[in-house]
């Protein structure tokens, strides 16, 4: 059982620290939407806590150390790992998976750049899919297509946030554009960091960025059938609402360095509603053998890290 004012302060931390997803929770069943609030507060300050530190790397040493304590049952006197250690415990979350988000934290903060589409993919498994495979454990999901198809959206989130997020990161000394691509389109790398510009070549790779994400979101829907119904309004809201954000930075001409898209109360209401819609559709939606479709190998490990154990040894023997 989670502590009533151990909730109250993770749900004024999402409130204010991620936006979408706090809209998008308010059409989770309550026995999921309390437990995911705590757990994208765990995850949301976790990433604060490297972000707005100048020790990126001791930062990260000391999310291990909370983490450490809150598997041993020993949370620290914070509402957040308090909190957090109780949904460990109820649903017995596997450790890989918080493991996961903070590997991920770590490539941040050594200042990591991905040199292909698959490596950033990898990077998109560990920060945003293993927190969608969390929230599978919280529905007691544990099918491995159902969580292959979970996974998805999360990699395609991230992508959504990268194209956003361009410039402020550039700004930042960060780079999500694959170097790659960077040198298929002439752009030099540190040239860019030291004065952004929404160069055509820009533009090009902030759409591409864009594009790999619509496939994934499209890849996903396949699973949201194998939801419990109650859990599909808001499952498909959190994507339609990061969707958005990826059409309002191509309706801008996919120039994220000078402008950053969001969606704001004017937005959200058609966005939910629009996810209450298709997750009725999904009743009837006809089958299709994309639910069936092996993960990406990026998040495979997540998938097996999080499904029960005979059908993995099935699924992947």
């Amino acid at each position: 059982m989670i502590p009533s004012e151990d909730l109250a302060y993770c749900t004024e931390a999402i409130r204010h620290g991620s936006r979408s997803f706090h809209a998008a929770s308010r059409l989770l069943p309550g026995r999921v939407r309390d437990p995911a609030l705590v757990l994208y507060a765990f995850c949301r300050l976790a990433d604060d806590a490297v972000d707005l530190q100048p020790a990126k790397e001791a930062a990260v040493a000391r999310l291990h150390e909370r983490q450490a304590r809150v598997y041993a049952g020993k949370p620290e006197n914070q509402p957040s790992d308090k909190a957090f250690a109780a949904i460990v415990d109820t649903y017995e979350l596997p450790r890989a998976l918080p493991e996961a988000l903070l590997e991920g934290l770590a490539w941040d903060a050594s200042g990591r750049r991905y040199a292909t589409l698959s490596e950033l993919r990898g990077y998109g498994s560990r920060v945003a899919s293993a927190v969608g495979a969390m929230i599978c454990v919280l529905m007691r999901m544990r099918d491995a297509d159902a969580l292959a198809r979970a996974c998805d959206p999360g990699v395609a989130m991230q992508l959504t946030n990268m194209a956003r997020d361009v410039g402020e990161d550039a700004r930042e000394g960060r780079l999500y554009l694959t170097i790659d691509w960077c040198h298929e389109m002439g752009v030099d790398v540190d040239g860019f960091l030291q004065g952004p510009a929404a160069t055509v070549a820009i533009r090009m790779m902030i759409r591409r960025l864009i594009a790999e994400g619509d496939r994934l979101y499209a890849r996903s829907v396949a699973g949201i059938s194998a939801l419990p119904a109650d859990c599909r309004p808001g499952t498909c809201a959190a994507q339609a609402l990061y969707r958005a954000i990826g059409r309002m930075v191509a309706h801008a001409g996919s120039d994220s360095v000078f402008a950053r898209a969001h969606t704001g109360p004017r937005q959200q209401p058609g966005c939910l509603l629009g996810a209450v819609s298709r997750s009725a559709g999904t009743m009837i939606m006809p089958y299709s053998p994309v639910m069936h479709a092996r993960p990406l190998a990026e998040t495979a490990f997540l998938v097996e890290a999080s499904a029960e154990r005979d059908r993995v040894s099935a699924d992947w023997g």
